[in-house]
């Protein structure tokens, strides 16, 4: 398949968290291959990525190291990229966490780590862009959400909680901000097999069953979600704001 070309995209200053690996790794990629200029965080080294994007692409993004839960990291690494690159004009909050806990067992310091991993980052992340997005007269946030809560899952009620607030959080700020052009959408995927998944959660027998309720027969890849945040980030999206993406093959319409 020929990879999407989205020319508005080429310069533009681009800011991924969790863009050194699974769907965030993916991303970074694409966005590169647009030409973007673009800076991701994590907290693990991104150096070895770096160097392998250069390597595949030409074009080498910025690697901040930052842990997404402490606000004042957050917030002084985008500060960083804004300085490095120019005003962030597109922002996928892509980086969470869905550690599995069983609801009676589950205290306030692992609920609390989760929400400000999956949700309260979010916001901050967006407040921390907004007045350069204001300055340009215009930009594109995706924040990333999931079909967990739509599908009345299970084991991470903390997780899922966060990606219900992320849908109410996301169509807010679209209103907020609709006047100063700036577009704010949430992509929800289902079950995309990142090698974290792999490694912790797919069977045989799990995927299986979860392949035979999708409309479509194949599992998502991270590379089969990249195509739908290039075009929300893109002026080809330049009159969807305050929507949510499902992005799952079909699965929730099983």
């Amino acid at each position: 398949m020929t990879d999407p070309v989205f020319p508005d995209l080429k310069g533009r200053s681009v800011f991924v968290t969790g863009g050194g690996s699974g769907i965030g790794a993916a991303l970074t990629e694409a966005f590169l291959r647009q030409g973007a200029k673009v800076a991701f965080c994590q907290r693990s080294d991104g150096t070895a990525f770096c160097d392998a994007m250069a390597a595949a692409t030409g074009n080498r993004p910025l690697f901040l190291p930052c842990d997404i839960s402490v606000v004042d990291q957050l917030q002084l690494t985008l500060a960083t990229a804004a300085k490095a690159q120019g005003p962030i004009t597109v922002l996928v909050n892509n980086a969470a966490n869905d550690q599995r806990h069983e609801t009676l067992k589950t205290d306030q310091a692992f609920w609390d780590w989760s929400i400000n991993v999956n949700l309260r980052s979010y916001f901050f992340a967006c407040q921390s862009v907004l007045p350069g997005m204001q300055a340009a007269g215009g930009g594109s946030i995706i924040n990333f959400s999931s079909i967990s809560f739509m599908m009345a899952d299970k084991g991470y009620a903390a997780y899922i909680t966060a990606n219900a607030g992320i849908v109410g959080m996301t169509r807010t700020l679209a209103r907020e901000f609709g006047p100063d052009r700036i577009r704010v959408n949430a992509v929800a995927p289902g079950w995309v097999l990142t090698e974290r998944q792999k490694e912790l959660w797919v069977t045989p027998e799990a995927l299986a069953a979860y392949l035979a309720r999708q409309c479509l027969p194949d599992p998502i890849a991270p590379e089969d979600v990249a195509g739908t945040v290039l075009f929300l980030a893109s002026d080809a999206a330049k009159m969807m704001t305050s929507q949510t993406l499902i992005l799952d093959g079909g699965y929730i319409s099983s």
